[in-house]
């Protein structure tokens, strides 16, 4: 990993500043931090590994080894002192929008389990219907398996709208936070 890599996780220009890089880290810690996805094992697997590679900028920075040249000398309060208001609200803004690109990604991946819930009710109830009619034999067989596809089915759509629900109040929340800052920018 080198400097531009780990400033790309964190959603931060070259021109980061260590409070800038610190905000960034906490503000996208918060999004991704694998226990707000406790309901869903694969999103949950997601945001660990994204997690971690976040942890991993953000250590790679923090440790002098991402530090940039001549600036990384001197005291924090030095090296941040030639940074307007202004171009930390960005680097925020810029951390919000990698953020948003990551929930968006997972909430397209729960919009494709939802479906595949659905096909699976819809399917599986068909099957069922159409092979209850016969209770003996193979038909009875198939009808019950049809009948626990449905019903896995309906699980499915149930655990994925939560899902859903969830991530729309993380997408919303970095909306009106971005909405935010983006007052503060025009008021500067």
């Amino acid at each position: 990993m080198n400097r531009l890599e780990a400033l790309r996780i964190l959603g931060l220009d070259e021109d980061a500043t260590v409070d800038d890089i610190k905000t960034a880290y906490k503000e996208t810690a918060q999004i991704l931090h694998p226990d707000r996805f406790a309901t869903n094992k694969k999103l949950q697997e997601r945001a660990t590994e994204q997690f971690k590679n976040l942890q991993e900028a953000y250590e790679y920075l923090t440790s002098g080894k991402g530090a940039r040249g001549a600036r990384a000398s001197g005291s924090p309060s030095q090296r941040s002192s030639g940074y307007s208001a202004e171009s930390q609200l960005e680097a925020r803004l810029a951390g919000i929008a990698a953020a948003r690109v990551q929930l968006v990604a997972q909430r397209d991946v729960v919009l494709d389990e939802r479906r595949n819930g659905i096909l699976m009710t819809v399917i599986g109830g068909i099957v069922a219907l159409f092979t209850g009619r016969r209770p003996f034999g193979l038909f009875g067989v198939v009808a019950a398996i049809a009948s626990a596809a449905a019903v896995w089915g309906i699980v499915s759509i149930v655990s994925a709208q939560r899902t859903l629900n969830n991530l729309d109040e993380h997408i919303q929340e970095l909306n009106a936070e971005q909405r935010r800052i983006m007052g503060e920018l025009d008021d500067l």
